[in-house]
């Protein structure tokens, strides 16, 4: 991966909160990487890094297999930062003493600072802060003095200004840390002396030039699903290339209501972009039919999605170049390098390696999906699909209980439908993560009018999250909840009772399939 000119590195120690610092430090308009703890002095020399993050992580530092970062780290004089588990690993390495705490400190917690040092330079001598450790730092290494400090912890944090090698035990960038942001802001701008140049509007204009120079007059394929990634994935090579670009948007009948519509209407007439919308709904229909069990259904539309975009590509002739929406916190995860692996398409299924490319076009795997949100705006990409909720890519096939028909797909469409108009009417679209309806599969007696129904149950999902690994259901307003039931049940054929789940996850997960 390229470094840019001004980076900083972030040496993940196996912490909770990881990608977290990276973004708090994108924030600060400072370009970063998340590299494991394993990587070594002189490839970090090498790469010109202006500052190095010490995660948090889950072991104890003085443990046999704890991880251990290069000594020689310290010896580079780039400043370091230690957070947590960095902070005390920063001491034991460098000759201080971690011990096990007979008071464990976790969640808020107050904290006084020494506001003559660098990291706490203009912040509050008093302000709380979020613990999380069992063991604690009991005596600092030689050149180290104390800069904070709480009831239960002596060295909340420290610092060797001489060597710019600063640690701090709690951390700093979770929003329950008041003035967390200034100390990064303190540590990237002050001890690194980073000049914050990292914004979009340059990344947008220095990704272009670079993909036109490297596609020059070749072919570009793209699998364009109206998500948020790849449309900002393929706009960008648009914008670089124009028609040498052809994207391929497989509409398999499974999306939300319009959704095909909009995804072609905005990208062929607003971006005049070489688009081809293959409508394949009877296709996916057919092979569903009958097919309750899911993940039957999640294979069942992987293998047909592969199906049909090879059908449509080989109708092309050669391709050059695959482009895909990978984002950063892909090639994180899947520990990836350079190496170019075709990513699983929406998660239902990864692309036929042998359709004979030269290369995969990756524009966004630096950017981590808040950034890419930025990028889509500045490209000019309407905030309906910029902010498209998270969507699965078997669709609606998942939240349908049971077997898929085309009657099941329109009562869904419209429940749905109006659940989301709902939310965007009472301003509940952005604070909350993600809401959908789900056609549960149950049927139950009703009374509408003077007659007795036996109709379908349609359960509402919103829950709200930072990471999507864990959530927490919604606290949705009553009364916009009356909204939408009353709606739905007045304006969708064959529904009759409307619920509300109001699991968190765990124990459930967010799609109910």
């Amino acid at each position: 991966m390229e470094i840019k000119n001004e980076s900083i590195l972030i040496m993940d120690f196996g912490g909770q909160y990881s990608q977290l610092i990276a973004r708090r430090v994108r924030e600060c308009n400072v370009y970063c990487e998340l590299k494991p703890y394993k990587i070594t002095a002189e490839e970090i020399k090498k790469a010109g890094y202006k500052g190095i993050i010490f995660t948090g992580g889950p072991n104890s530092t003085y443990d046999e297999n704890a991880p251990k970062c290069d000594p020689e780290i310290f010896e580079l004089g780039i400043p370091v930062l230690g957070i947590c588990y960095g902070a005390q690993l920063m001491a034991l390495m460098l000759g201080g003493k971690v011990n096990s705490s007979e008071v464990k400190e976790y969640g808020k917690t107050m904290i006084e600072c020494n506001t003559s040092s660098l990291i706490f330079h203009s912040a509050k001598t008093r302000n709380v802060c979020w613990m999380s450790h069992t063991d604690y730092i009991s005596e600092v290494p030689h050149g180290f003095k104390i800069t904070a400090i709480s009831d239960d912890c002596p060295v909340a944090a420290m610092e060797d200004i001489t060597k710019n090698l600063f640690a701090m035990q709690f951390h700093p960038e979770v929003q329950h840390t008041n003035e967390g942001m200034l100390y990064l802001k303190n540590f990237l701008y002050n001890a690194c002396g980073c000049t914050a140049e990292w914004k979009m509007s340059s990344f947008v204009t220095d990704t272009i030039a670079k993909l036109k120079e490297k596609i020059g007059d070749k072919k570009v394929l793209c699998a364009l699903s109206g998500g948020v990634d790849s449309s900002v994935a393929a706009l960008l090579v648009h914008k670089a290339v124009g028609k040498q670009l052809t994207c391929i948007f497989v509409d398999h009948g499974l999306l939300r209501k319009d959704e095909g519509d909009q995804v072609e209407s905005v990208f062929r007439k607003q971006f005049d972009m070489n688009l081809i919308r293959v409508n394949a709904q009877e296709r996916f229909l057919s092979k569903l039919e009958g097919v309750t069990e899911p993940e039957k259904k999640r294979k069942i539309i992987g293998e047909e999605f592969i199906r049909v975009f090879e059908d449509e590509s080989k109708k092309l002739g050669k391709m050059d170049y695959l482009c895909q929406g990978t984002i950063y916190p892909d090639v994180v995860e899947s520990g990836v390098g350079e190496a170019a692996v075709i990513k699983s398409h929406h998660n239902v299924g990864g692309l036929p390696e042998d359709i004979g490319f030269e290369g995969i076009i990756e524009p966004l795997r630096d950017l981590f999906k808040d950034e890419v949100r930025q990028a889509g705006l500045e490209l000019g990409i309407p905030e309906f699909l910029v902010w498209r909720q998270p969507f699965p890519g078997p669709g609606l096939a998942i939240r349908i209980m049971g077997d898929i028909t085309e009657e099941k797909l329109e009562i869904l469409k419209d429940a749905d439908a109006i659940m989301r108009e709902e939310f965007i009417n009472n301003g509940l679209n952005k604070s909350v993560n993600q809401y959908f309806a789900v056609l549960t599969g149950i049927k139950s007696v009703g009374v509408m009018g003077d007659g007795r129904t036996y109709d379908n149950t349609i359960a509402l999902r919103a829950v709200t999250t930072s990471d999507f690994m864990t959530a927490d259901w919604a606290r949705v307003p009553f009364d916009v909840l009356e909204k939408i039931s009353n709606r739905i049940i007045n304006e969708v054929k064959c529904v009759n009772r409307i619920v509300y789940d109001i699991t968190s996850k765990p124990p459930a997960t967010i799609e109910w399939e």
